[in-house]
């Protein structure tokens, strides 16, 4: 994962995914405003389990790139078995994606198996890869001084809100809003992992005064004095700031299209009942009317007969 396409590639993944989420909960919440219910995944009118093949397929080549592809022996060991210093990381990424295949695979047999607990299980399943994903992010054996340690340490912000989200989301399953930021955080996950690539791996976007340098293996960025590193520190903080500015932007712009796709048909649906109960009213009152104009005679009747007997009984 050290390396531009190690970090675009599952930047990118994660990106589509939030995407993706983030368009079916709006739709969703559009076409059933009363009856929204959040979804831990969203099949597909052509192939139901797509979404969870393709965390499963994604999954699957990262382990194969860290374990296998990417180290020069095509195995992450040294020749007496043990782990060499600058393959932790490899098995460190390999673990994240691991978990991450782990939660597909149960949430299509839970599908399949068990519908009534398929939900809470899912979504605890996806909690697990994201606490595996901020604990070892957090106690990643790369560099937590530097450049790079700066973007992972950021990067831990919007893990946590994803964890926090998905453990909500269990007992909060109709909650717009807690399935709307999940997926706004999966989102910039991929974001940030995306910009993460290219910052540190493209020389000429490097800060002033820092420079790539190669150590155990992989190339890292190093700053020719402390306040060189503050200077790039303090620029990655406002690259986050700005964004988050973007991805607000971006979204509540995706809210508002969706809107005028679906918000049409919310009002309409909303408008026919009103109009039912309207109309249930309205028979109401002429019901009331009727049997107001059926007794005014019979009463009128009623009184003439009382006169009558009171004019003889004289």
């Amino acid at each position: 994962m050290g390396t531009l396409v190690g970090h675009v590639a599952p930047g990118f993944a994660f990106f589509a995914l939030g995407f993706w989420h983030l368009f079916n909960h709006i739709r969703l919440h559009f076409l059933h405003p009363n009856s929204y219910t959040s979804s831990p995944w969203f099949p597909t009118s052509k192939l139901r389990y797509l979404e969870l093949f393709l965390i499963m397929v994604g999954s699957s080549i990262s382990i194969s790139m860290e374990l296998f592809i990417g180290p020069e022996s095509h195995q992450p060991f040294d020749p007496d078995g043990t782990i060499p210093s600058n393959h932790l990381h490899n098995f460190e990424h390999s673990s994240i994606s691991t978990t991450f295949f782990i939660y597909a695979a149960f949430a299509i047999l839970l599908d399949k198996i068990s519908p009534k607990a398929k939900y809470s299980l899912t979504q605890f399943l996806g909690a697990v890869a994201f606490a595996q994903q901020l604990l070892l992010f957090h106690l990643h054996s790369a560099d937590h001084m530097g450049v790079e340690g700066q973007y992972h340490l950021l990067l831990q912000s919007a893990i946590v809100v994803s964890l926090f989200t998905t453990l909500m989301g269990i007992g909060l399953p109709k909650s717009f809003i807690v399935s709307f930021i999940r997926s706004l955080s999966i989102l910039y996950q991929g974001v940030w992992l995306i910009v993460m690539g290219y910052m540190l791996w493209t020389p000429e976007l490097i800060p002033k005064g820092c420079f790539i340098h190669s150590e155990e293996g992989h190339q890292v960025v190093r700053c020719s004095s402390d306040e060189a590193l503050h200077r790039a520190k303090s620029l990655v903080n406002i690259q986050f700031s700005w964004t988050l500015i973007a991805i607000t932007i971006f979204a509540m712009s995706f809210y508002l299209v969706l809107v005028k796709l679906y918000g049409e048909h919310a009002e309409y649906s909303t408008l026919t009942k009103e109009e039912d109960l309207e109309l249930e009213e309205d028979s109401d009152d002429v019901e009331s009317q009727k049997e107001s104009k059926r007794g005014e005679p019979t009463n009128f009747i009623q009184m003439g007969k009382g006169y009558a007997v009171m004019d003889i009984e004289r």
